[in-house]
């Protein structure tokens, strides 16, 4: 990273760790993030995402380290007017409607009543929920709900927004919507942090990404970066073979990285066509032959075991 960018960063983070009890949850992690960027913080289940934002956002304490918001402490009380949250669970309040809900937020910021109307017919129409400004919440669907929330922390125009899995339980066409609108928050200049167990979501939205596992930081870079460092270029996923001896079968005479998962091998090569065309004139298979995704990134980076939440 330029110095420019360190010198810019939003939020940084130096040895930062957290116990509860003797366990180490984060283990002492280094990072900046630039301003102006989506930067997005990935990793499985009890990886340490979640602690690693209650402390970015001052809703746990540090163990160790220093972590600073515009280059102030976390639990600044400066600080977190500039910040707004995305929360993953659902947080509107029911009692009042869509229009409220931004009025109501807003004069927890101390907004003036004519500053706080105004931004709110803003944020409906960037929402794209004006016709829906007099409804109650519970007449909203899945979508509309998060469109509200996002619109909500955006009430004091803040310089970082965090987004903690924003399109969790979305249909594709909700989930694009609102890939659209957070793609236009970043023209604004503002700086986005994202946590998401998508990984297609990750590669529209994100500038950069960083990988969390057991509290460490395994890799950071653009998408594209980590594919080429991490995966090879193309991906054949195979059903329909008979064991390992069938698998090297398969791939003898080619330069190939295998994993078997359940009932498909996975065959990681830098030029699949030959392996594919092998395929082809073989009964019984079933195929796909694809480019290197980060998906593939993340399973091989933190495994492929099942994780149960914490």
């Amino acid at each position: 990273m330029s110095s420019t960018a360190v010198e810019s960063a939003v939020v940084r983070a130096r040895g930062v760790r957290k116990f509860f009890g003797e366990r180490e949850v984060v283990c002492g992690v280094d990072f900046d993030i630039p301003a102006g960027i989506c930067f997005g913080i990935l990793g499985p289940n009890g990886a340490g995402k979640t602690t690693l934002m209650r402390m970015l956002l001052g809703m746990s304490p540090v163990s160790d380290g220093d972590y600073t918001l515009f280059d102030l402490p976390v639990a600044h009380a400066d600080v977190h007017r500039r910040v707004g949250v995305v929360p993953q669970q659902d947080n509107l309040d029911p009692d009042f409607s869509v229009r409220e809900n931004l009025l109501v937020y807003a004069n927890y910021f101390g907004i003036p009543k004519t500053v706080a109307s105004e931004r709110a017919e803003g944020l409906l129409d960037f929402a794209s929920l004006t016709s829906r400004a007099g409804d109650q919440v519970a007449a909203l669907s899945g979508g509309m709900r998060r469109r509200l929330m996002i619109a909500r922390a955006l009430v004091n125009d803040p310089d970082l927004v965090v987004l903690d899995e924003p399109t969790t339980g979305l249909d594709p066409q909700a989930r694009h919507l609102i890939w659209q609108r957070l793609r236009s928050l970043k023209t604004r200049g503002k700086t986005l942090i994202l946590t998401t167990h998508y990984m297609e979501e990750a590669a529209e939205l994100c500038d950069e990404i960083m990988v969390l596992d057991h509290g460490r930081i395994l890799a950071r870079g653009t998408p594209r970066e980590l594919i080429a460092r991490h995966v090879e270029p193309e991906v054949v996923a195979i059903r329909g073979l008979d064991g390992e001896e069938d698998a090297a079968s398969l791939a003898d005479g080619f330069d190939v990285r295998r994993e078997h998962v359940g009932d498909t091998w996975f065959f990681y090569m830098q030029d699949a066509k030959p392996l594919v065309a092998r395929c082809a004139n073989m009964t019984g298979l079933t195929f796909i032959h694809r480019p290197a995704s980060l998906e593939d990134v993340f399973l091989t980076l933190t495994g492929r075991d099942l994780r149960d939440e914490l």
